[in-house]
This record gives C-alpha cells, structure tokens and sequence, in this order.
C-alpha cells in the first residue's frame, strides 16, 4: 500500500478541491501555460518547417545541385551525362553555358546570367517548366536567338513577350574597324516564376545559340546535376571529381545558396529557443503551487509520515501531482498545436476571406499563402523538453515537503 501512496495522494490532491483559491488558480495558470506554449512552439516551428521547404523546392529546385565542369570545357557531355546519371545518387543530368552579361531594352538596363539550355533536357535537372507564366521552353529552338526571362527581370527592363532585349556581355570582338563589345539581341519568348530573387537575374536561352554567342563551338561549360539528396551535394560532387580525374571541377548549390540555409536553420533554433522560454515560465509556475500546497498539506504529511510514509514517499506525491499538472497542459498543448499546425493556412485563408486583407502579397513575398509542414520530429522533441522542465520543477517543492517534521507540526495541532 506504502508503495503505491505517492500516485493515490498525488493524484487525489489534483482532483480535491482546494480550500485556497489561490493555489487552485495558480494551478490552472500553469497548465494553461504550458499549453499555450507547446501550442504556439509546435505551430511557429511548423511555419517556419513550411517555408523552408518552400524556399528549398523554389530556390534549389532553380539552382543545380551541383555542376560538373572541365578546364577546357565539355565535348563527349553526352557520353559524360550518361555515365554521371548511372551513379547511384544522381538522378539527372543536363548540359548548359553560361553567360554573365547586361540586358539593355527601352533605355533600360539590367545585369543577369543567361543560361544556355538544351530545352528537352532541363526538366531532369530543373522546376521551370512548372512555373513558366507565358510561353514555353520549346519556343527555345536553335538559331531563333529567343529568351525566356525571370518575372522581376522583365519587370524591370518593361518588356513583355514579344519584345526585343540586347545582350551586352563582357568580351570584346576585335575588328579591322576597332573593339567592339560583343552585343546580340534577343526575342522574349516567355516570362517565369518562382517568386525569389532568382527571377530578377535569370534568363534562358537555347544552348546552340549561346555556344555561338561565346564562340564556343560544340562544346559546353558543364554539367547540371540533380541528386536525389541535396545534403549529399558536397560529398557526392568530390567523388565525381575524384573519380573523373584531373582537368575536372565541381560546385554544389552550397557555394551560392548555402548561407541562406543556414541562416533559416539558426534562426529556427533561436526562435525555437526563445520560445520555449514560455514552457520554462509556464513549468516553474508550478514550483510556486506546490510550495503553498505544501505549506497547506503540512499536517496531512504530518500524519503520513507518522503511519510510516518515508521521505522519499513524500517526495513522490508532490512530483506526481506537479507532472500531473504537467501532463494535462502538455497534452492539450499538443493537440490544440498540431490542430493548428495542420489547419493554420485554411484559418489564415479564411481571416484574409473575411476581412479582405493579405498577411504575404504575391507581390512582395514568394509566396501568397502561409505554409506549415508539421515534423514528427520537432513534436517530440518539444514535449521532451516540456516534460523535463516540469519534472525539474517539482524537485525543490518536494524536497521541502520530505523534510517536513511530523513533530513540529503535530505540536501545534
């Protein structure tokens, strides 16, 4: 009976109701605590999952995961292509050249990065074709001397499909009459996308037609990767390298976008951190309940340890009726937060219906929805961290209570 004390009076002084209000208010202030702040820690780290993932398929599904290039440039790309995609992580492979340059239209002007393209093969390496706003990549063809630009890149030169852009880039054609800059001009064929900055210096071209541009012949600048993991980017494109041999070099999508991550990751952990500064507050409420439910229970612990309770037993009371506070707050915290994590853009959708406003517009962020992607993961690890916190505030309310002396207290009652 002595063995199992510590669950029954833990558990009965949760459910009594207390002659101090008081203490029954703090009480529900700590559980309501603790699950507003695992409700709002599991939604915010939801939200943030969410556009990370977007800026991850936007961003990395524009930007090779990693590019295979040689000194002298690429030949037998072919023959190259089709023994990279029979590695084990590599699911696609195309080739491209690329040109770093000015676009000039209306007295307007605007640097970018034109990327040659063979216009069958990108899709095995890149999302455009799922964000192409007007026209297509088929329109690519060789010797049209035709572009499809970024939205903010066409944006900004005021042009639209149809119209004509020049091509300044960094080389000089020398001639009898003198040097030159090497201009072309180019036909806007279509507009895409993805809505990041990748649309305001982005451009594609047909690969034929810029291997005439650079004078470049039948060879490319490299290969596009695309890897079925892109964490793997780095280590996958120093075997490549290795097992191609001298004369061969790679770059991975860290090289460019590898900051932008990382800053996303930090700042997911600080918020993460900051927030679970709310659980802290919300569990060590507790310390403060059951310290006055131990001065109240002074002579009822009295009694139990006069009938042959130990310490240790009295210990257990108090740390089960604090984590049963805990577990209450914890549980409902989780359901009220994975509810809202799994429902949040539908809300968000129906507040902007409602009242005709707009949390993200289109036109400033690259999305026009609020994203949230619930991770097992995060779940777990926030109820751990609650439960703990918890559990570490009953040790010194129950510490008090163990050290309570029947004889003190039965000599005044």
């Amino acid at each position: 009976m002595l063995d199992r004390l510590p669950f029954l009076v833990g558990l009965r002084y949760v459910r009594a109701k207390r002659r101090n209000h008081f203490i029954s208010f703090i009480s529900l202030t700590s559980m309501l605590g603790l699950m507003l702040g695992v409700a709002v820690l599991i939604l915010v780290l939801s939200v943030m999952n969410g556009f990370d993932h977007e800026l991850r398929t936007r961003i990395l599904g524009m930007v090779p995961h990693t590019k295979i290039e040689a000194t002298d440039g690429l030949k037998d790309w072919e023959g190259l292509a089709e023994r990279l995609t029979g590695r084990e992580r590599v699911v696609g492979a195309a080739p491209y050249v690329e040109q770093q340059g000015m676009f000039s239209a209306g007295g307007r002007n605007q640097g970018g990065m034109v990327t040659g393209i063979k216009p069958g093969w990108e899709g095995k390496v890149s999302i455009i074709d799922e964000h192409m706003e007007r026209g297509s990549l088929d329109d690519l063809q060789p010797g049209t001397w035709k572009v499809v630009l970024g939205s903010a890149l066409a944006r900004n030169l005021g042009v639209g499909v149809g119209d004509r852009v020049t091509l300044l880039v960094p080389e000089a054609s020398i001639t009898p009459a003198g040097v030159f800059p090497r201009l072309k001009r180019f036909t806007v064929s279509g507009i895409f996308s993805v809505g990041a900055e990748l649309d305001a210096r982005l451009a594609y071209a047909n690969i034929a037609d810029m291997q005439t541009l650079a004078r470049m012949g039948d060879t490319v600048g490299g290969l596009r990767l695309e890897l079925d993991d892109l964490f793997a980017a780095s280590s996958e494109t120093q075997a490549i390298v290795n097992e191609l041999g001298a004369g061969y070099r790679g770059r991975d999508w860290t090289f460019t976008q590898g900051n932008l991550f990382q800053a996303i990751q930090m700042e997911k952990r600080m918020i993460g951190l900051l927030l679970t500064v709310i659980i802290a507050v919300a569990a060590f409420n507790i310390v403060s309940t059951l310290v006055m439910v131990v001065t109240d229970k002074r002579a009822d612990i009295a009694i139990l340890r006069t009938i042959g309770a130990t310490p240790r037993s009295i210990m257990g009371i108090f740390i089960v009726q604090g984590m049963a506070i805990g577990v209450i707050g914890i549980a409902i915290g989780v359901a009220a937060g994975v509810l809202l994590a799994l429902t949040v853009s539908d809300l968000i959708g129906w507040v902007e219906g409602a009242f005709g406003i707009h949390f993200l517009d289109a036109g400033v962020y690259f999305i026009s929805e609020l994203p949230s992607q619930l991770r097992g993961s995060d779940v777990l690890n926030i109820v751990a961290a609650a439960f703990g916190l918890t559990f570490l505030s009953t040790l010194y309310p129950a510490w008090r209570a163990a050290r309570v002396q029947p004889a003190d207290v039965l000599r005044y009652e």
